[in-house]
């Protein structure tokens, strides 16, 4: 099968230059490969969109000259393939309704307290397993999850060994508040544009596990994954809207292209920093190599500068 790639965005602001990385990454290993580099818009949590972000995403790619192959999918108009792999797993008696709240999985842990997000959840004990007790309504869909070892070779980071059932435990693939879980979008997503190669951020690396897992269980083909080192600010936080890291600039496009390959370990010349867009992009096309990413889980970066 031939290289096949992709970047899927979450429209909840404008491009940054976590973003951007992420972006220049992935197409160039597609582009070496001489392979496609797919777009898609990854929205499905609408309370969280920001209106216009996707469009303002779309037009910072254009001009910075990355271009992608295809239509533009975006998952909000995937509902009915989601649905359909839920009914799937329903019929296999691999999925059950959940009553647990966050705080309930924190007591049940005798954790209370315990900041629980989509990257960082404490092993699920399991409570609702055998049925809901008492007079709690369904709150969520979780996955059935077993102790066999799930193994990837990752091409930037180290090999990833997990256990689900003691490593993480059940887990969620539609949420208390409606929308399908990023888990189970993702693996349909990238099964049905065929993707044969993931490159993506280092936050999403532990998750990784989980998609292996439902891509089995669907009979899905897994791509091969290779997890960036994320730009993060001073204080160690990623660079994300809720950080407060600025939109890249399309009028200082080439500088900030020659900051994403140095970020990226290419070591481009310092005299490429004043070259035009298309110089660097003909640069880069040809000396762009992946194993030069430096295997790292972060690199911290002044957002407040463009200088090189």
């Amino acid at each position: 099968m031939s290289y096949c790639g992709r970047f899927a965005p979450s429209p909840t602001g404008p491009l940054h230059f976590g973003s951007l990385v992420t972006a220049v990454a992935s197409f160039l290993e597609a582009r070496c490969h001489g392979g496609r580099w797919l777009l898609r818009m990854e929205d499905l949590d609408q309370p969280r969109e920001q209106p216009g972000a996707a469009e303002a995403i779309i037009g910072t790619l254009r001009c910075f000259g990355l271009y992608w192959d295809g239509p533009i999918l975006y998952q909000s108009e995937r509902h009915d393939a989601y649905g359909a792999a839920l009914a799937q797993l329903q019929r296999e008696g691999v999925i059950y309704r959940c009553a647990c709240s966050r705080t309930d999985i924190a007591a049940a842990l005798a954790q209370p307290g315990v900041a629980l997000d989509s990257n960082a959840v404490p092993i699920y004990p399991g409570t609702c397993r055998n049925g809901i007790s008492g007079e709690r309504p369904a709150r969520a869909l979780r996955v059935l999850t077993d102790d066999t070892e799930i193994v990837f070779e990752d091409l930037v980071q180290r090999k990833l060994r997990q256990r689900l059932a003691s490593d993480v435990g059940d887990f969620v693939v539609r949420r208390a508040d409606g929308p399908f879980a990023y888990q189970l979008a993702v693996v349909l997503d990238d099964a049905a544009q065929g993707i044969t190669d993931v490159v993506r951020g280092y936050d999403l690396w532990e998750l990784t596990p989980r998609q292996i897992y439902l891509q089995r269980l669907l009979g899905l083909p897994t791509p091969d994954y290779a997890h960036l080192p994320l730009a993060v600010d001073s204080g160690e936080r990623k660079l994300s809207k809720q950080s407060g890291a600025p939109a890249v600039d399309c009028a200082h496009a080439a500088t900030e292209l020659w900051r994403a390959l140095d970020f990226l370990g290419q070591a481009p010349e310092p005299g490429l920093a004043r070259a035009t867009l298309r110089e660097i992009w003909r640069w880069a096309l040809l000396h762009w190599d992946i194993q030069r990413v430096p295997r790292r889980h972060t690199i911290p970066v002044n957002i407040n500068t463009r200088t090189p």
